[in-house]
C-alpha cells in the first residue's frame, strides 16, 4: 500500500510540475526557450549584468534584432556574444528580441527635448546636446533622440552600463563593431578623446 501511495504521489507532482512548465512556456512574460540562455548575462527582465552583460530593457525589437544577426555574421564581434547567437535558429532571434524589447527600464529618465536648453555649463552635456561642430561632431541625441532614450535602430543610452558604452565606443573606435549606416558611428567614436569617451559613458549612465 504505501508503495502504491509513494508511487501516486511522484506521478501527481510529475504532472504537476510538467503543466508548471507548460503554463510558463504559454505565459508570454517568462523568457522564452531561446532566450533561457541570455538570462545568465542579461538578467530575466533584461536588467543587464554588470559587466557580464548589458541592459536590453528599453531596447527596441528591431535593434535588438539586427544586432544578433550582426552577432552572427561577424560584423559585430564579441567572443561571448557571437556563438551565444549563433545558438538562436529558426524564430530564436525574433523570440528573444520580442522578449526584451517588452521589457522596461527599472531607471525612469525624464526627456530633454533638443533646444530646450541652448547653453551648456557642463562640457559633456554640451557634447552630448549640441556636439562639436569644429570637429565634425554630431550631438549624440542627433541620432540617439532626447536624453539618449534611442528608437529604432538607434541604441537607448540613457541608463545602460557606463563600462558597456565606454566598451562600445573603444570597439567602434577599433573596428571591430560595425554595421553602422555610412560609417557614422565609427567616423564619430575615432573623433572622441579617451577622456570624453569616458565622460559620455557616464554621463548617458547616470542620466535621470
Amino acid at each position: 500500500m504505501n508503495i502504491k501511495i509513494r508511487t501516486l504521489t511522484k506521478g501527481i507532482a510529475l504532472i504537476y510540475g510538467c503543466a508548471l512548465t507548460s503554463v510558463a512556456i504559454a505565459n508570454p512574460t517568462t523568457v522564452p526557450p531561446a532566450g533561457q540562455i541570455c538570462v545568465t548575462c542579461h538578467g530575466a527582465e533584461g536588467e543587464g549584468i554588470e559587466p557580464l552583460g548589458p541592459r536590453l530593457a528599453g531596447l527596441s525589437k528591431e535593434y535588438i534584432t539586427t544586432q544578433l544577426q550582426h552577432f552572427q555574421a561577424g560584423v559585430r564581434q564579441n567572443a561571448t556574444m557571437m556563438p551565444m547567437a549563433m545558438t538562436l535558429q529558426g524564430d530564436g532571434i525574433e523570440q528573444v528580441a520580442s522578449y526584451f524589447s517588452d521589457k522596461s527600464p527599472k531607471t525612469e529618465v525624464k526627456p530633454v527635448i533638443r533646444g530646450e536648453q541652448v547653453t551648456f555649463s557642463d562640457d559633456t552635456a554640451r557634447l552630448a546636446y549640441q556636439g562639436d561642430w569644429s570637429r565634425g561632431l554630431p550631438a549624440c541625441v542627433t541620432c540617439h533622440g532626447p536624453s539618449g532614450l534611442g528608437g529604432g535602430l538607434l541604441p537607448r543610452l540613457a541608463g545602460q552600463q557606463a563600462s558597456y558604452i565606454k566598451t562600445q565606443l573603444l570597439a567602434w573606435q577599433a573596428g571591430t563593431r560595425k554595421g553602422d549606416v555610412d560609417g557614422m558611428m565609427a567616423n564619430v567614436a575615432n573623433k572622441l578623446t579617451a577622456a570624453e569617451v569616458d565622460a559620455l559613458a557616464n554621463y548617458f549612465a547616470n542620466l535621470k
